[in-house]
């Protein structure tokens, strides 16, 4: 497990006193058991006074406005910005990883803007923000904070958004879930080796957070897989991907194909050619999936969004700038009347693909 815990101690959920004396903690599927003192793999849990705390409540990595669609968010208030912020810390340990220096850190003391729910949300509000998106780590870890952020946000007409791994336990999740308005949730793969030699966990418990979203709750979610040379990106594997995508949670669900770039531990392998992501985005939209994407790469046939009943261009994007808007006021196809699935404005946003960096004062 990880080092002896200095830090904030904020009483964390979700977790249960073993016969032994350790505490079990409940909230992913790791469940990991600690000692007093000792910390979980995902390093911002951990066992203190005989119960868990959350060492990073009140305390990001840092603030950014951002496109929605950076998360990616396609059909989910399109053109908007949104304030992003992660803490520290990951219940994965993908070798892959993208945001290594934030997820991977184990430094408390890189966790320089602190801010309570309150100040986010008011901050949001000010900056002209429609939504908060917990990002850069995965959520999960800092359960409790995202909650309490997302309680502040919905007081003020703001929505919530999770960029996260899905990889919870069936009872965290409900609450998780119950207080976000949208989610971006990593499928890193469809085979259970991949998660197993390069993520250190499993792919079922993601099977059930998508199925969960789907058919128990009214979030908007869409899917991403980042596909990893020969790791994979073979047809096989991604047919049967957007097979089970397509039979569990239906045609609408957007899926993002994005291209990986060497990083953290996985630094022998090419970036990924966009003809592997042109060739996944056919494979799936072939398969039935009405709402395929490609990022990562500059391809704007791949990253806009067109009615599935007509051909229509509903949504056109160059990058994270939109250009083509073709969306009636209550989120249809202008040209033949087809709904759109997702959650649309009558106008979109005109935030385009600035990338602001923010400072949020603590309440």
């Amino acid at each position: 497990m990880g080092p002896a815990v200095e830090g904030s101690h904020y009483p964390g959920r979700y977790w249960h006193r073993l016969d032994d004396g350790r505490v079990q903690c409940d909230l992913c599927p790791r469940l990991c058991r600690l000692h007093d003192g000792q910390r979980g793999l995902c390093f911002v849990r951990a066992c203190a006074d005989g119960g868990m705390v959350l060492t990073t409540y009140g305390r990001s990595s840092g603030f950014c406005i951002d496109p929605v669609e950076k998360k990616p968010l396609n059909h989910f208030l399109p053109g908007t910005p949104i304030l992003s912020f992660g803490t520290a810390g990951c219940n994965l340990t993908c070798k892959f990883c993208q945001n290594w220096d934030i997820s991977k850190a184990r430094e408390l003391d890189r966790l320089n803007d602190a801010a309570d729910p309150d100040a986010i949300a008011e901050a949001a509000v000010r900056l002209g923000c429609r939504s908060v998106a917990f990002t850069y780590n995965d959520p999960v870890i800092f359960l409790e904070y995202a909650v309490d952020v997302a309680k502040a946000c919905r007081a003020r007409g703001l929505k919530t958004v999770a960029v996260t791994a899905g990889y919870i336990m069936p009872e965290p999740r409900i609450e998780f879930y119950d207080h976000m308005d949208a989610a971006n949730v990593d499928l890193k793969a469809f085979t259970e080796a991949f998660y197993h030699t390069l993520c250190g966990g499993h792919l079922e418990p993601v099977k059930e957070t998508l199925v969960y979203l789907r058919h128990r709750t009214k979030v908007w979610f869409e899917i991403t897989t980042l596909l990893i040379p020969g790791a994979n990106d073979s047809a096989e594997e991604i047919d049967a991907l957007s097979r089970w995508v397509f039979e569990a949670l239906g045609p609408d669900v957007p899926l993002h194909f994005s291209a990986f770039h060497p990083d953290w531990k996985m630094t022998d392998l090419p970036n990924t050619p966009a003809a592997t992501l042109t060739q996944a985005r056919a494979i799936a939209m072939r398969n039935g999936l009405r709402h395929v994407y490609t990022g990562n790469v500059h391809d704007p046939a791949g990253g806009s969004t067109y009615c599935h009943a007509c051909g229509t261009l509903l949504i056109g994007r160059d990058w994270y700038e939109l250009s083509t808007w073709a969306v009636t006021a209550d989120g249809r196809c202008q040209a033949c009347g087809t709904p759109l699935a997702g959650v649309f404005e009558p106008q979109p946003g005109k935030w385009g693909s600035k990338r602001q960096p923010v400072r949020v004062m603590r309440g």
